[in-house]
């Protein structure tokens, strides 16, 4: 079992002796999403790497419903979805700053640049996005990432 399995695991038992609801509930869910990513894979046993994924899918997937409920009236609703967010975020690496992701950028579009051997535009922004995103390693969001390569190829 990956060692991030084993901490999400043990802060489970930690959460329901402590009687937090709300934090189990939301260690519980992202066990669940773990558990069917072992299930649908060709393996049953998967990564620290493929859980950050998995933790990062599930993030956007409770902002984006958050979104949705918030344009359509029902705040009550997206305060829900929003509530476990900090629990999830809580086992992903720490996030990089503007700074930072600015450096990262640059430095994958150099890289794609030497790579072609010519200047690097916005019809190659798949590429720079492929090798900033390896580079980034889950410290970064991709709605974010995306944004600041195409503020730097524009």
């Amino acid at each position: 079992m990956s060692e991030l399995k084993e901490t999400i695991r043990a802060d489970l038992k930690t959460s329901m002796k402590a009687k937090d609801k709300a934090r189990t509930s939301a260690i519980r869910s992202l066990l669940s999403a773990i558990q069917a990513e072992e299930t649908t894979g060709s393996r049953h046993e998967i990564t620290d790497e493929d859980i950050l994924k998995v933790i990062a899918r599930e993030i956007k997937k409770r902002r984006e419903s958050a979104e949705v409920y918030a344009e359509n009236g029902r705040p009550e609703l997206a305060e829900e979805e929003l509530a476990d967010v900090p629990f999830f975020e809580a086992y992903q690496p720490e996030q990089l700053d503007d700074d930072s992701l600015n450096t990262l950028v640059a430095e994958s579009i150099a890289e794609v640049e030497k790579d072609s051997g010519e200047p690097v535009t916005i019809k190659q922004m798949g590429n720079v996005m492929k090798v900033a995103t390896a580079k980034a390693a889950g410290r970064a969001d991709g709605k974010r990432l995306s944004t600041a390569v195409k503020a730097a190829l524009n």
